[in-house]
């Protein structure tokens, strides 16, 4: 393992202190920062989705911005908006940034505002630009959206559009801790609340705890163009979307049935993505079908739209993508 996998891993470390029992979100926000992508975060509220997303945001030296989704959030809350300014007594018109020109970007409750203002992220989310106006505004190089939504069924929230979803390289559900971890949870909240105690730890983590600079990031993006991927990986992805597609290729599964649209290309692209993320934070060159299968869920479960008979059959997309790996064969 080098210099840049340890001070990544020393990174997910580090969040993984501030959120207990969420190991695999930790490590999903650091495989989508790696792999230049954006991901959404699902869960009921109160299941540390802000948490994790502000934790991995305090260990990088970076810009953050927060944008708290609201029915009544207008496009140019997101954006920014072009204003009359006075200079030199003369009026002229000047781009004031919204909170959008961060480098991680905590998009909260997202599906908490109508879709005109969550569309006005797809431009960043695709591009890496704004456009206000008739200017074009380039965002930074370390650019991520991390949303959070609670589950649809909770009273004010609109469905995002299939095309906003499919812009977000990983979806991760968030579920509730279990006895353990909510034990420490209670715990860690209790020492955050005592100002001495705080302070105490603090200092004995001083030397351990470090702000992980983007050069870093930028470093291991290199590295992961380096991670070797053989045909039989590559047609098992392939396979695996494919079949998200053509169900009827596997009669003998409930595919053809619990399926209404496939994944689009970028479910492949993506697939390959995380899968060799995944392996580079193995300390592997190399990606196995493990790996593969390994992120999966993630990144294929919110680009399958359910039929009318599995949603009516209580059908869950996990469910759909576990015999999907049950079905599709390696090789």
């Amino acid at each position: 393992m080098n210099q840049t996998q340890k001070a990544i891993n020393t990174l997910i470390s580090q969040v993984e202190q501030s959120v207990i029992g969420q190991s695999h979100v930790v490590r999903s926000l650091v495989i989508g920062l790696l792999t230049q992508g954006h991901v959404l975060l699902e869960g009921l509220p109160g299941t540390a989705k802000t948490r994790s997303v502000k934790s991995l945001a305090d260990n990088l030296h970076t810009s953050f911005g927060r944008i708290q989704f609201t029915p009544d959030l207008l496009p140019s809350d997101v954006t920014g908006a072009e204003v009359y300014q006075d200079l030199n007594g003369k009026p002229q018109l000047h781009f004031q940034p919204g909170p959008i020109f961060n480098s991680i970007i905590l998009a909260d409750e997202i599906n908490r505002a109508p879709a005109k203002v969550q569309a006005a992220l797809l431009e960043a989310m695709a591009e890496g630009t704004i456009t206000v106006g008739d200017q074009t505004h380039t965002l930074p190089d370390l650019f991520m959206v991390l949303a959070t939504q609670n589950p649809v069924e909770q009273e004010g929230t609109y469905p995002l559009p299939e095309a906003q979803m499919d812009r977000f390289i990983m979806k991760v559900t968030v579920d509730y801790p279990d006895d353990d971890a909510e034990l420490d949870i209670i715990r860690l909240v209790r020492s955050e609340e005592s100002p001495q105690k705080q302070n105490t730890e603090n200092d004995s983590k001083i030397e351990a705890t470090i702000q992980l600079d983007p050069s870093i990031v930028m470093q291991a993006r290199s590295e992961l163009s380096q991670i070797e991927i053989s045909e039989i990986s590559e047609r098992y992805i392939v396979a695996l979307v494919m079949a998200t597609r053509k169900p009827e290729r596997y009669a003998e599964s409930n595919l053809s049935r619990w399926i209404e649209i496939g994944s689009s290309p970028r479910a492949s692209i993506s697939l390959d993505k995380c899968s060799r993320a995944y392996a580079w934070l193995q300390g592997r060159d190399y990606v196995e079908p493990d790996d593969i299968r390994a992120m999966a869920h993630s990144v294929l479960g919110h680009r399958v739209t359910l039929s009318y008979d599995a949603l009516a059959d209580g059908v869950t997309q996990e469910q759909v993508i576990n015999e999907l790996l049950d079905h599709v064969v390696i090789g």
